[in-house]
């Protein structure tokens, strides 16, 4: 088992009563995995040491290979503290893409000090903050974020929260605001039209989509990401 999972470029423990000490025992082969580029710890009754521990995995300014995708939902036992160290780690990170932290009870505080991480962040990409406390007021912090300051950011996942549609509206509409920008500034609208005309086929095929129910402000909010871990993965092996 422990071979096995060492081999794993993508560990999932995800609902593992794993708690810090039981992470404390895997670090030493996450850290000296070669190719590792995803690891899901959902929902495996973390705390702050655990934090310490994952912060460890995300390098700064790729000094190593680090995550490019990590997953720490559903563990309450986090700290304001845990996530402020985390914030910190993920803004010096060259490489976190997605950072899934939904159904922890983080707040409008923790949400501040992520709207930073987002803004510092050169990578990041995808951040589902789903289920997680937040009111109008953080959507406020991070909707001034995307209009003021660019960043790499494409999905934020706001669904579950205390945020009008609004402002999820405003912030998601930003957010494709700045996709179609870069698109163009890298080939023009003919070639983002081609582009566009080139994904549907591979979409179909996977069967996903990058946002859901167009009825819904909330809703457009959600990032399917079926094949993401695949890409990453792929790109690995590469």
């Amino acid at each position: 088992m422990e071979v096995t999972f060492a081999l794993c470029s993508y560990p999932s423990l995800h609902g593992s009563p794993l708690t810090d000490a039981g992470l404390a025992l895997l670090n030493p082969a996450l850290a000296l995995h070669p190719a590792l580029v995803a690891l899901d710890l959902g929902d495996c009754m973390l705390g702050d040491e655990a934090i310490n521990l994952i912060c460890g995995l995300l390098p700064p300014d790729g000094a190593k290979s680090g995550l490019k995708e990590l997953t720490l939902s559903a563990n309450p036992g986090i700290t304001p503290k845990g996530w402020s160290r985390l914030a910190i780690a993920v803004a010096h990170s060259s490489q976190v893409r997605v950072l899934n932290l939904d159904y922890n009870p983080l707040g409008d505080h923790v949400a501040g000090m992520l709207a930073v991480a987002v803004a510092s962040s050169r990578t990041l990409e995808v951040l589902d903050l789903e289920g997680t406390g937040l009111t109008n007021q953080s959507a406020q912090t991070l909707l001034d974020m995307v209009e003021n300051y660019p960043t790499a950011l494409r999905s934020l996942v706001l669904a579950e929260n205390s945020i009008s549609p609004e402002l999820q509206q405003q912030i998601c509409d930003l957010l494709s605001e700045g996709e179609e920008e870069e698109e163009e500034v890298a080939g023009g609208p003919g070639d983002t039209q081609e582009r566009e005309r080139a994904r549907e086929p591979a979409a179909h095929q996977r069967g996903s989509s990058s946002w859901t129910g167009p009825s819904d402000p909330s809703s457009q909010m959600v990032l399917m990401t079926s094949g993401l871990g695949d890409s990453l993965l792929a790109e690995t092996e590469m």
